[in-house]
């Protein structure tokens, strides 16, 4: 069964649809302790065995961000300024996790879990995303 999550900025630029294979309810978001994440206020929900199409309508208005190790494209919308998605490719496959807090509606989700992906070396952080984030991603330009 697939339980089905939209939303992303408030401009509309970028936007996501997203397949969950449980409950929101058993999900638990991640609210990263790093500083980026912090001031955004962000927390992170994936699901390895869903699926993620995540839409741009114009590229010029999206401000990929690297911060930390330099390993994950953090997705905020230059004209809002919504944080929206993280994103790591590697070895050709690209993982994400959407941003909690840019889910149109108010879905029903366990409590938020504070973790510290910082406390991990670039290797086993790269690792737990792939573990634990959406493999099955899409990026469409132009939507």
């Amino acid at each position: 069964m697939n339980f089905q999550l939209s939303g992303g900025c408030y401009c509309g630029n970028v936007t996501f649809d997203a397949a969950l294979t449980r409950a929101t309810d058993s999900f638990r978001p991640r609210a990263c302790d790093c500083d980026f994440c912090c001031k955004h206020a962000a927390a992170w929900v994936s699901d390895p065995e869903g699926n993620l199409q995540i839409h741009i309508r114009d590229d010029s208005l999206l401000n990929r961000y690297r911060q930390g190790t330099g390993t994950a494209d953090f997705l905020v919308c230059k004209e809002c300024g919504v944080l929206v998605a993280v994103c790591c490719e590697e070895a050709g496959s690209c993982h994400a996790a959407i941003n909690s807090r840019a889910i149109d509606g108010t879905p029903l989700f366990g409590e938020v879990s504070v973790v510290s992906p910082r406390r991990l070396d670039k290797q086993a952080r790269v690792q737990r995303w792939q573990d634990i984030w959406f493999s099955d991603v899409t990026i469409s330009r132009g939507r």
